[in-house]
């Protein structure tokens, strides 16, 4: 029988890292996404760095607004990378607001990396695809 060392930070570093797989998507990656409220609206900002419009898809629908897309391979001509960081692929992010929203003038920017998503309140409810500017 052989005896190993406990090792509490191997132990704390494996949590760790099933926490990250559960909280990203299959493609490794999720964009970071911060939502503040005044008082008549939601703003959600959402770091989409290297796509454009058409990479992003958003929906409104039933309270929740879904925003979606894809960040694609780097295609780059080169013979080897040393190292890739940053994820690809699809991804998918929604988000329950606690208000409803009027869907017909939601409205959405993306600007140096940015998209700015601006939902402002009201009492009525419907489905709404939003278009990006």
């Amino acid at each position: 029988m052989a005896f190993v060392r406990w090792d509490p930070l191997q132990d704390l570093l494996a949590v760790q890292q099933r926490m990250t797989r559960l909280t990203t998507g299959p493609s490794g990656w999720t964009p970071q996404v911060d939502v503040f409220e005044t008082p008549d609206r939601y703003v959600i900002m959402v770091e989409l760095p290297g796509l454009t419009q058409d990479d992003v898809q958003l929906q409104h629908h039933e309270g929740r607004l879904t925003i979606s897309g894809v960040r694609r391979e780097r295609e780059s001509p080169c013979e080897q990378f040393h190292r890739i960081e940053r994820g690809h692929g699809s991804f998918s992010r929604t988000l329950q607001l606690p208000v409803p929203v009027d869907a017909e003038r939601i409205t959405a920017d993306l600007r140096d990396g940015v998209l700015t998503v601006t939902c402002l309140k009201t009492d009525d409810e419907s489905i709404h695809r939003i278009h990006i500017s």
